[in-house]
């Protein structure tokens, strides 16, 4: 026990856990206000489907391999093309309807033979040009299915519409135009921003 200076005795004990239990809850108080508020600065998912940008971990998409992303509500591919993919491209020009992407389906600094800024990541919306359709990644050369002449690529099982590794879209299908490319940046190696465009583009 000690006094005060009015000559009250005091517990000094009661007074420990007194202010040690204010103290607590001060804190509890703070981080209930913190968490919303941070919270409150995240993207919502309607600020997402309204079009706020997507960062996607691209450190573990293996060579040939597909990753499905979500963006404005749509999905978005991001393959990781091999060199045998690559050397493909050019292989069947003939064969597409906009083979040098005149049509503005992609950002500027994407409107070259691979669509993209890496050569060996393609970033594309996947829905059909056509009627809306989600096609399926086919990287299969000379499927059975689609033909001795099938480079790989993306083919829609609604109406037949097939398109290649770059998301061009082949001659007499029912999609009018190559698959869209969103505007995308890479914040590293590892990390790739969708809906953002590509800083000095």
């Amino acid at each position: 026990m000690s006094q005060d200076v009015e000559g009250q005795k005091v517990n000094a004990g009661k007074r420990k856990f007194l202010i040690a239990a204010t103290s607590a809850f001060g804190g509890v108080a703070a981080a209930g206000v913190a968490v919303p508020l941070v919270m409150s600065m995240l993207p919502s998912a309607r600020a997402k489907a309204a079009g706020a940008p997507v960062e996607v971990d691209i450190s573990k998409v293996e060579p040939g391999m597909l990753l499905t992303a979500e963006w404005r509500g749509k999905p978005v591919w991001i393959v990781n093309r091999t060199k045998e993919m690559l050397d493909m491209l050019g292989k069947h020009n003939d064969h597409l309807v906009d083979p040098n992407s005149e049509q503005p389906q992609q950002p500027a600094y994407c409107k070259n033979p691979t669509r993209s800024i890496k050569p060996e990541f393609l970033v594309a919306v996947g829905i059909c040009t056509h009627l809306g359709c989600s096609p399926t990644y086919r990287k299969d050369v000379g499927a059975a299915d689609l033909g001795a002449d099938w480079p790989g690529g993306f083919f829609c099982p609604c109406h037949g519409s097939r398109f290649d590794l770059a998301a061009r879209v082949f001659k007499g299908v029912p999609a009018p135009t190559n698959l869209l490319v969103p505007p995308h940046q890479y914040v590293s190696d590892a990390k790739l921003l969708i809906g953002v465009d590509a800083k000095g583009a």
